[in-house]
């Protein structure tokens, strides 16, 4: 490949991931009030409503991660991508095939998750709050058909370099839900009926996140052609690929899940008093009810910076890793990995200061109003600086994995990854028990740092060596940076009061991230830094070149 195709190819990377980092903003934003609402509407701790919601929207979203940000996306892309620059025709049959085979799969996954859920009624309905949490959670059970059928249309998109319509998918969800949570529930008059209202409005949202991108996908060419003889190879490469690519990518999301299923658990609630029955010994409950709603707040806030730069880098770099890849160019992938890597280093390491610093404020002007009580914001910004602490790593991750992928090496991310939640689910039990809810986050955070250092690590030295230079002058820049930027963002706070008034809140938490943005570019510029030039589209690939 000349130089000149190669050039043109990252700034197609650039390009894809400012497109994919700016829809995701906008999603993120709307996320943002969508929590605001919702907190207000059901708030976090009263009667266990928003625990149950938010168990019960974990496993469709967790599906929605695994194939929207994980396995399908990784094992279909790089094979529909080598279809695409041989035969188109035989690439809109492969994604024909694999969208009729997903669609097929998930509705007999969701007839049997919907019938254990009546099983389980029938069992233990006289339990206060199980048969809250199985209602909801068979209502929204088929939401992951409709948001797996979207991730894979995405996928296809993006193997086209088309960033822009699946940018606007999550932005749809968003706006159904807060459109149920303001307009519709509040007619209603129980917590219980607002909740089931919230549950209809994702799976109404999921069918709208399909219906959006079929007029994009058609303006390329495609048209459905179900031939599955003509795909079988294809297919058995992807679903051969799959099963070990879904613990690999989904490592962060698994444990955060154990999480949730450990605080609804191990919470007190007014029916739970005394020690834990199933237990042995008289070990009191460790947590609170609304224990799992203050994860499911905590994991909002920081995956924010985690979908708006981890993601979409990652999104925007597979297709080029996967190409490299299908050359055999290594060296190539190992230089455009560690472009990946310094991009996300310099961007998600003054996120991780400033979703620590600002926990609090950003709990208090989020969250504090409606059913929200001010006993719920300390629990929640704890929860929000503990997650935060991993957010580097979290950022970091998807981008590292998707190297692996690219290569076809799928068997170390999901070594890693057992180790992973076997070694979350350890410190899970150790740390609740002093440490409360914190020690769930602190858990989580520690062992997506772990494994961001061991698969970095292992892909250097077994795979395509990094440049380890550039990435560790791009740490040397940003770490002091960010310790700069700390500084004067705590003075700013101090300097600040916290105010009891909404507009008070905004300002002392808009003037703080103004003056930590004004900080941080110009220091890290004045450190010989290149990565925002970069990211902005305003210094080419000969200058990064030349300068590390």
């Amino acid at each position: 490949m000349s130089d000149t195709a190669s050039d043109r190819q990252r700034r197609g990377l650039l390009s894809g991931a400012r497109v994919t980092s700016l829809g995701t903003l906008a999603s993120r934003l709307l996320g943002m009030v969508r929590d605001v609402v919702t907190a207000g509407l059901l708030g976090m701790s009263s009667g266990g409503i928003m625990d149950a919601f938010v168990i019960a929207f974990r496993v469709p979203n967790l599906f929605r991660r695994l194939f929207g940000e994980g396995a399908l996306t990784a094992s279909y892309l790089p094979v529909l991508t080598a279809r695409l620059e041989e035969d188109r025709a035989a690439a809109w049959r492969l994604a024909s095939v694999t969208l009729t085979w997903l669609i097929v799969v998930l509705s007999g996954v969701v007839i049997v998750a919907e019938a254990v859920c009546g099983v389980l009624w029938l069992l233990y309905a006289d339990r206060p709050g199980m048969p809250l949490l199985l209602g909801l959670s068979a209502v929204m059970l088929p939401y992951m058909i409709f948001i797996c059928a979207a991730a894979q249309v995405a996928a296809t998109l993006h193997a086209l370099s088309n960033f822009r319509a699946p940018a606007v998918v999550p932005i749809v969800l968003n706006v159904c839900w807060i459109a149920a949570a303001v307009l519709i529930a509040p007619q209603f008059d129980d917590k219980e009926s607002q909740a089931y209202v919230l549950a209809g409005c994702v799976l109404v949202a999921g069918v709208l996140q399909v219906a959006v991108q079929l007029p994009a996908l058609r303006r390329h060419g495609f048209r459905y052609h179900y031939d599955l003889a003509a795909t079988r190879d294809d297919m058995r490469r992807i679903v051969s690929s799959m099963g070990p690519m879904m613990l690999g990518l989904a490592v962060t999301q698994i444990n955060t899940l154990a999480d949730s299923l450990i605080a609804w658990a191990l919470a007190a609630a007014p029916d739970r008093a005394g020690p834990i029955a199933w237990l042995p010994g008289e070990l009191a409950y460790p947590l609170e009810q609304g224990a799992a709603a203050a994860i499911y707040y905590g994991e909002r806030l920081y995956q924010f910076p985690v979908g708006v730069l981890g993601m979409a880098v990652a999104t925007a770099i597979f297709p080029l890793l996967s190409r490299h890849a299908a050359r055999g160019d290594r060296a190539r992938l190992g230089e455009d990995l560690t472009l990946g890597l310094r991009l996300v280093i310099y961007l998600a390491l003054p996120a991780t200061v400033g979703l620590v610093l600002l926990s609090e404020p950003i709990t208090r002007l989020l969250f504090q109003r409606g059913e929200w009580t001010s006993e719920d914001t300390p629990r929640t910004a704890r929860m929000i600086a503990g997650y935060g602490l991993g957010v580097w790593a979290y950022c970091a991750l998807p981008v590292v994995i998707r190297g692996y992928y690219a290569i076809g090496d799928r068997v170390t991310p999901v070594r890693v990854g057992l180790a992973m939640v076997a070694l979350n689910v350890t410190l899970n039990l150790t740390l609740v028990w002093p440490l409360g809810e914190l020690g769930l986050a602190l858990s989580t955070a520690a062992c997506a740092s772990v494994q961001l250092i061991v698969l970095t690590a292992l892909f250097s030295r077994r795979s395509s060596p990094l440049a380890w230079k550039p990435l560790g002058l791009t740490l040397l820049r940003t770490l002091p940076a960010a310790a700069v930027m700390a500084a004067a963002g705590y003075a700013t706070l101090n300097a600040m009061s916290p105010g009891e008034t909404f507009s008070a809140q905004l300002l002392r938490v808009t003037v703080t991230v103004a003056v930590c943005v004004a900080v941080f570019f110009p220091v890290t510029r004045l450190l010989g830094g290149r990565e925002w030039a970069m990211l902005v589209g305003r210094e080419g690939q000969e200058t990064e070149r030349r300068v590390p």
